[in-house]
């Protein structure tokens, strides 16, 4: 059985992962300060846990997955930088390394670190560096990439880069992963979406649209027309730019629903529907809130493409293996 760890835990993508592969696994932990994250992942999964820092944490997990905030990564963020010694939301990644240091010569075998493109940016670079060195001061080979949704069947053109650290092992070989073919957007869409709240009537968001406003691409990022793929799903989808609009028929423009949101994100409409119960939506208004615990999470097909990587032996290394049982267990 594999133990997993979650910090900055969100709606749990890699435990929804690990749930889609079959994989027999024991979540020890789930570690996430944002109240509404926790509700959510409690009505998905289990009830257990309540919000909490991840400060000071300490725990033993074989897999350790962590996706610190990205805000002041983020290239449309303030680009604070996270540095170790600053007050922002994304240096609390130095956090992570604070917990895998206490947990002394017992560490996870396997570290994931998801985070934007922007930590690549030369302004942000030495961030991600640092954190680097510092897992390999820690005894781990990192590995990293930059890897797009719509390579593992998702229809949303989200690019995200992955850290992989492997504890006194090779270098994770991103070669490895499953590549899937991209589904039509079709297939996410609801049909005959007619909600007053999705319509686009506000004249400062028309004049956005290339279609209504032929000058607005000299001027403006314009609001995209989604066809077959949309651009990465955010907290708002009511702000240009933004993942991208559909058109409808009589000349009309809607923003994605929440629920086609969720979905573009790989989880399943019960998923939806557990968070929903929790934060119903006003009566022609937006859920913010289901918005946003979209878009601050993992797009649940690459996790399981790098944990189904991660989990197989190669002729390298096995860092599992199968016990009597049938089980998965670490090997130590």
């Amino acid at each position: 059985m594999i133990k997993i760890l979650e910090l900055f835990g969100g709606i749990g993508a890699p435990r929804k992962a690990l749930i889609n592969l079959g994989v027999e696994h024991k979540a020890i932990d789930y570690v996430e300060i944002d109240a509404k994250a926790v509700r959510s992942y409690n009505a998905m999964y289990d009830r257990l846990h309540k919000p909490q820092s991840v400060v000071g944490w300490n725990l033993r997990p074989d897999i350790l997955v962590h996706g610190s905030p990205c805000q002041d990564y983020s290239r449309s963020g303030k680009r604070l930088g996270g540095k170790d010694e600053d007050k922002t939301r994304s240096s609390l990644m130095w956090e992570t390394l604070r917990i895998i240091e206490a947990m002394g010569e017992w560490r996870p075998k396997v570290v994931v670190w998801e985070n934007v493109k922007g930590v690549l940016d030369s302004d942000i670079i030495h961030s991600f560096n640092k954190y680097q060195r510092d897992m390999e001061r820690l005894g781990y080979t990192n590995s990293f990439d930059v890897i797009n949704a719509m390579d593992f069947g998702i229809p949303q053109n989200r690019n995200r880069v992955f850290t992989i650290s492997t504890l006194g092992g090779p270098a994770f070989d991103f070669g490895r992963l499953r590549r899937r073919p991209m589904r039509h957007i079709n297939e996410f869409l609801e049909p005959d979406v007619t909600g007053e709240q999705y319509q686009i009537n506000i004249p400062s968001m028309l004049n956005r649209i290339e279609e209504f406003n032929p000058a607005v691409r000299g001027k403006y990022r314009p609001l995209d027309v989604i066809e077959d793929s949309c651009w990465t799903i955010s907290t708002r989808q009511d702000r240009c730019p933004n993942a991208g609009i559909i058109r409808q028929e009589g000349g009309q423009y809607r923003y994605l629903t929440e629920r086609e949101c969720w979905r573009l994100m790989g989880f399943t409409d019960e998923d939806f529907d557990a968070a929903a119960a929790e934060f119903p939506s006003m009566p022609g208004k937006r859920n913010a809130a289901l918005y946003k615990l979209a878009g601050n999470s993992i797009v649940v097909q690459v996790l399981e493409a790098i944990f189904e990587a991660v989990l197989a032996p190669t002729e390298q290394h096995d860092w599992f293996t199968a016990a009597r049982d049938g089980q998965l267990q670490l090997v130590i």
